[in-house]
């Protein structure tokens, strides 16, 4: 007589995500009524209770119109984030054969990132984002036939797409921000609200694949297409609503004098790139190892409810933003910061020290992603100091 195993299947509470969007709604609601008057930053925006709407008209609808560029760029970015594995396992390939693809993919990205931010430079800022469409056009384009989806060029794109996906806009709104002479406040705040709109642009980005969703045989596959008509909608709107930005381009070879001069001798920014290196790091490895860490010993769990679900503590933390920094911080700036760091490594730590429960992992993990959320808009804010 044969033994039936029984395999429970975990889920997921249906209160995680109303509790996480609520959380992250009131941290944004409740800001201007906990925030002191010297926190406004004109005498218009003194009345207003969003922190939306504080700055100078000109300047509003600057924000508002990249902040909508930026927000469909972070949902092409998630569109072809979403099948992850999977995507290569329908392609046929091996885990070694994955492995080779995206380490190939990351060396010429890291070379050709560097020279992108040359490039970036003599083209200027909203031509280099231009430049970024274009590059997820195409291969948004390749990705849509089932028959070239599995080509190694994609990789490549893909991962230089993703490289100058945080420098090239965050360096736009950087130069228009001290074109128009706004105060440095509302450049901080601009910082959290791009992480904050990218996670909800991701968590968007997942429903929309799972919308779009279809037989791969068929030779068609809409997601990546849809992904390829906003790149063109981001292409045009750029070219027709936002207004042309000077820039003073350096000469070639000034930038390794530049770069030894700010990069090398300056410990500050060596720790600041230090620091953003391991961020950028560990996000990788969580990206790569959640899933595996999860369903480890033969659990079941439904993985396709639980990444959304990282997604929306990124939001969240994103939204905690302005709660540590300025006059409402209960710490030194540098002191939240350092904070973040900590617990982020912590809650990593408890999960590669022992076996844990799923509901203990997801707990953990959703910690890791609310302190990378307050984590990026953190750094950028160092970068511009």
């Amino acid at each position: 007589m044969g033994v039936v195993i029984e395999r429970e299947e975990w889920a997921l509470t249906p209160l995680a995500y109303p509790l996480l969007s609520a959380a992250s709604l009131a941290a944004l609601l409740l800001l201007p009524y906990f925030s002191p008057p010297s926190h406004a930053t004109s005498a218009a925006a003194s009345s207003s209770h969003s922190p939306f709407d504080v700055g100078a008209a000109p300047f509003l609808r600057f924000r508002r119109a990249f902040l909508f560029v930026f927000s469909l760029a972070s949902v092409a970015e998630g569109i072809h984030s979403v099948f992850g594995e999977d995507e290569f396992v329908r392609c046929g390939l091996g885990r070694e054969q994955i492995a080779a693809r995206l380490a190939a993919a990351a060396a010429a990205a890291l070379f050709l990132g560097g020279l992108s931010g040359v490039v970036s430079d003599k083209l200027g800022p909203r031509r280099a984002c231009i430049f970024y469409w274009m590059l997820q056009l195409a291969v948004s384009a390749l990705k849509s036939f089932s028959g070239l989806r599995c080509a190694w060029i994609n990789n490549l794109i893909s991962a230089l797409a993703s490289s100058m996906f945080y420098f090239c806009f965050e360096t736009w709104f950087v130069v228009e921000h001290e074109k128009q002479g706004q105060k440095q406040d509302l450049l901080f705040d601009s910082f959290w609200l791009m992480t904050f709109f990218e996670s909800m642009s991701l968590v968007g980005s997942q429903g929309i694949t799972n919308l779009l969703a279809n037989d791969d045989t068929k030779g068609f596959l809409l997601p990546y297409a849809f992904a390829a008509l906003l790149s063109v909608v981001g292409i045009l709107y750029i070219r027709k609503n936002a207004s042309s930005t000077t820039h003073h381009a350096s000469v070639i070879g000034s930038y390794q004098k530049s770069f030894f001069a700010h990069v090398f001798r300056d410990k500050r920014v060596m720790i600041l790139v230090l620091a953003q290196a391991s961020i950028h790091f560990s996000m990788s490895a969580f990206w790569f190892l959640w899933a595996p860490t999860i369903v480890a010993d033969g659990r079941d769990a439904q993985l396709s409810l639980i990444y959304p679900c990282f997604l929306a503590s990124r939001m969240f933390g994103s939204a905690t933003f302005p709660w540590f920094y300025g006059a409402t911080a209960p710490f030194r700036n540098e002191d939240s910061l350092t904070i973040a760091y900590i617990t982020a490594g912590i809650s990593l730590s408890i999960v590669a020290y022992d076996y844990q429960e799923i509901g203990t992992l997801m707990t953990l993990f959703c910690i890791f992603q609310a302190c990378v959320g307050l984590i990026l808009p953190s750094l950028a804010r160092l970068r511009t100091i």
